[in-house]
This record gives structure tokens, sequence and C-alpha cells, in this order.
């Protein structure tokens, strides 16, 4: 990884290093979070890129599944052949009876949809990422909903703006009619009840792909934005928050990596206090005066906090930011968790978390 540029980082490191900067953890969990912070420092190099070779045998994808796993179902589905981009489409399905292979079976309703955008820094993992496919399954699971988790483009091969180009071409696309879902038993998909998702890099991209839709929601016949669900969104700054200094030796987050990180996505030349990565200037032109109608354009927002995530400041910062502009905010806290716990199904807040998504789009159908 990159060097610590910030020289009150090094000051503070001492005094923090036998504070507690992680909740209690059974061996294996530990053992998990530790590799997933392996992958990042052994796939990143000192210029600036990645070890694409090495990372494609540390992060091994794993396969769709037609054939339902504990209720869902899953696919790979092509957005946009020319750029490529493809997106794994996850979606409840009853294992297919006696009776449907005799008989046409009554299609179900249609469930909504959520676009989901993984976590990984904007240069790291997949939506065929093995932590990923599971939790998009969960959440599918969970919510009785469909998941359409995107395969955006990462840096720093794609800098600013492709993620967010990827994201919106995924709404687009659900917009134009959406992948089809074949077999007996699998649910149509409501494109007026969608859902943006993602967590850390992901929660921040789902955040600019609302953006964007907000502005101009005009674009779209079919789809409706119902929400926002950021799972501890990845925002940064130039300065170094009383988080980041505390939880210094935190897992999975570091001030290194998150610096690293920065730097392969953002144009040449910018800082941190970018408009992807500032809560202030990703929140920019979506209040009223700015945006006149299409303000109410923005969906209500759900905020995933950690305890023990580095970035928590910058969330809160971001809620409000949103606040400040009229728009609606819940924060759902987690004192004990780290930065991306949910994909750790032994964490009790893991299941908690699910509940809570499952709430979300539920009160869409009312």
């Amino acid at each position: 990884m990159g060097e610590a540029a910030d020289p009150a980082l090094a000051a503070v490191q001492t005094a923090t290093a036998k504070g507690r900067v992680a909740p209690p953890m059974s061996w294996r969990t530990r053992l998990s979070v530790l590799a997933a912070g392996y992958v990042t420092d052994a796939t990143s190099r000192a210029d600036g890129t990645v070890n694409r070779r090495l990372l494609g045998v540390l992060d091994k994808g794993v396969a769709a599944s037609a054939a339902p796993r504990n209720g869902v179902a899953s696919r790979d589905v092509t957005i946009d052949p020319a750029v490529p981009l493809r997106a794994r489409l996850f979606y409840p399905c009853a294992a297919p009876t006696a009776a449907d292979a005799e008989a046409e079976a009554e299609r179900p309703a249609a469930v909504p949809v959520v676009v989901f955008f993984h976590g990984g820094g904007f240069a790291y993992l997949s939506a065929a990422s093995p932590a990923y496919d599971a939790a998009c399954r969960r959440i599918a699971r969970h919510a009785g909903a469909a998941v359409l988790s995107v395969d955006y483009r990462r840096s720093p091969e794609h800098r600013f703006p492709a993620a967010y180009d990827d994201g919106f071409a995924a709404l687009r696309f659900l917009d134009d009619g959406g992948p089809d879902v074949p077999g007996p038993g699998a649910p149509p998909i409501d494109a007026a009840r969608c859902f943006l998702a993602g967590d850390s890099a992901g929660g921040n991209i789902a955040h600019h792909v609302a953006r964007r839709y907000a502005l101009d929601p005009s674009a779209f016949s079919n789809l409706r934005l119902a929400g926002l669900i950021a799972i501890q969104p990845f925002f940064g700054g130039e300065e170094r928050t009383p988080a980041e200094l505390r939880l210094v030796g935190a897992p999975i987050v570091s001030v290194p990596r998150t610096d690293w990180m920065w730097r392969a996505f953002l144009p040449h030349g910018a800082d941190r206090d970018h408009e992807a990565s500032s809560p202030e200037g990703a929140t920019a032109g979506i209040d009223a005066a700015a945006a006149a109608a299409a303000a109410g354009f923005f969906p209500p927002a759900t905020v995933v906090i950690g305890g023990y995530d580095p970035l928590q400041d910058w969330q809160r910062r971001y809620c409000d930011a949103l606040r400040g502009k009229g728009k609606e905010v819940r924060v759902l806290e987690y004192p004990d968790a780290i930065h991306a716990f949910y994909v750790f199904p032994e964490f009790p807040e893991s299941r908690d978390l699910m509940l809570r998504i499952k709430e979300i789009v539920a009160g869409s159908s009312k």
C-alpha cells in the first residue's frame, strides 16, 4: 500500500496501538477478516496499479446458480455489450416441482428490485466474489426481492466517473425492460419499486447514481427509486477525522489503504475534497434551490454506521449533508460493528441488518 502521508496519523499510532480497535471475534472470523485485508495489500502496487492476475487467484469468483439455493436462483446478464458491462441477477425462486413440468404454473407477483454495488475501494472484488455472491443471495431471500449486482468497471484502469456511469446504465437497463427472469416460479421485476444499495465504495456509487437520477428523473419512463441503502459508504477528505486517528489498526480499513484507493479512483491531480469523495460535494445540486422540482426525486436514505469503522465520521457528515439539503435520512448505528461486518454472517449485526433491509423493501409495497 501507499505510505500514510499525514504526520498527525503517525503521531497517534503509538498512543492508540494498545487501544481496542475491534470487537471480540472468534478465531475463524478473525482469520476471514485478516484474509480480506491481505488480499488488498498483496495485490496493490506502489505505482497505483493492481496485480489483477494475483487478485484473480486470491479472489476466485463463484458461478451463478440457475438451481435455487436457499430459495434464491441467480444468473449473469449483460447490461451493455459495448462496455462490456455485466451484472449478476439474484431472484427468489422456488425449486421446480413435478406439477411444474406437467403444466405451466401461475406466475408469481412482481417483486421489487435492489440494484446493488459491491465494496472494494472501487478497485477490488466483483459481483462474483464469494462474499458478495452470498450477501446478495441473503438480501434477495430476506427481502423477497430481485437483486441486480452490478459488475461495474474498476479503478485504476477505469477512474471516476466510470463506476457511476455503469450504475446509471443499470438503471436505464431496468427502465427499458431489464432482464428476463425465466423458469417456473420466477417472479417478474417491478422497476417502479427500485432500491439502490451498496457497501463502502458501493455505497458511494449508490449515492452518486441516486444523485444523477434525481437531477434528471424525466429520463425514466418506468423506473422509480423508492430508497437508498448506503452501508458504511466510502466518503473522505483531506483532513484526518477523530475516528480515523482513534481506530488505527482496525480491521479491513486503514488510512494508508483508503488513501491509495482514492488516488487510484479520482481523476489524476484531484485531491480527496473532490465531489466524488467529499460528502458536501457529493450532495451538491440535490437541494430545492439548485434542482427545483427534481429535488423531490432523491430517494429516502438509510445509512448504516459501525462503531469500529474508521470511516464513521465521514458517514455522519454525509448524513448531515443530506439533511442540510432537506432529504430524509435514517441512520442505523451498530456500535460493535467493523467495516463490512454484514458480509460475515456470524456477526449478529449482520442478521439484524438483513431484517432491516427486509423492512425497508417491504415498505415499498404499502
